[in-house]
């Protein structure tokens, strides 16, 4: 079961994936049951919201643009070096602790918006990523229970100017141009997915070439773990998000490397969680 934040002319809903075909409500119709952030943050049932959105209107997708799932995550918790492959490709040793850095909202953008190359750089890369969604917060959670604290998973696409990435050792300024978090398209309960999504197949494509292709069970700090030693420092909060790193095949580490630029198509997949597809456009 798939749900998806969506907007109609000026108004906003919520849909789910009922046998193929998306059904829900706007804000304004009687039935609706909330927005996704205020649903996440609630602790329901999913299987009673589907169910309630099965007797919603049918959607016609050209009249509707897909929103990100969440129009207020709380923290973005990003997770660095990741997968071992990519460590390597970076330049980096393999780590023992989650190299975390954060990103902020004002850098996200939905599915099928423009990610944008900024007037600054043309070092712009893709990262194809998981995200976990906190639905139970908590702090100090065990990990043999981590896993009940994510409410759902989604897809990212981390995109990175690489040469401010690395003008420091915090990678924060890199990560958060504006306009270069691509996030969705939809939001899939933990309860229809693998634990941890081990298994998953996670694929990033450049203009319908394949440049990321690896296994969610390739990762250093797999979900719970994430979860667990997070929280021995950071009380996570529902409606968090844990973007969990990306496998290697980075532009950077191409010879030469591969930059994304305006023109070009951006898509990455993961089984069971669909594809966000980003154009790539100038800044204007």
């Amino acid at each position: 079961m798939k749900f998806l934040s969506f907007l109609m002319g000026n108004k906003k809903g919520i849909a789910a994936d009922i046998d193929g075909e998306f059904r829900g409500y706007l804000e304004s119709d009687e039935g609706y049951p909330g927005d996704l952030d205020s649903l996440v943050r609630s602790r329901v049932d999913w299987e009673d919201i589907g169910s309630a959105l099965a007797k919603g209107r049918l959607l016609e997708r050209s009249k509707i643009k897909i929103l990100a799932p969440l129009s207020r995550p709380g923290k973005i918790i990003c997770i660095g070096l990741n997968y071992k492959e990519h460590s390597a490709e970076a330049g980096f040793t393999l780590p023992t602790y989650p190299t975390v850095f954060a990103r902020f909202a004002t850098s996200l953008l939905a599915p099928e918006d423009p990610i944008v190359v900024p007037s600054l750089s043309t070092e712009l890369d893709y990262e194809g990523e998981l995200v976990a969604i906190i639905g139970q917060g908590g702090k100090d959670i065990p990990l043999e229970r981590a896993l009940t604290h994510v409410a759902g998973y989604s897809i990212f696409n981390d995109a990175t100017i690489r040469d401010y990435q690395f003008r420091t050792p915090q990678w924060t300024m890199g990560k958060n141009f504006d306009r270069t978090g691509a996030f969705g398209p939809y939001f899939v309960p933990a309860t229809h997915l693998p634990a941890g999504c081990r298994g998953l197949r996670l694929q990033t494509r450049l203009n319908g070439e394949v440049v990321q292709d690896a296994n969610i069970s390739d990762l250093v700090f797999d979900v719970e773990t994430l979860v667990s030693l997070l929280s021995e420092v950071i009380t996570l909060e529902p409606g968090d998000i844990i973007v969990t790193g990306t496998p290697s095949g980075v532009g950077m580490a191409h010879k030469p490397p591969l930059w994304m630029k305006p023109g070009d198509t951006c898509e990455v997949e993961i089984t069971l969680l669909g594809v966000l597809r980003s154009p790539i456009q100038a800044a204007a």
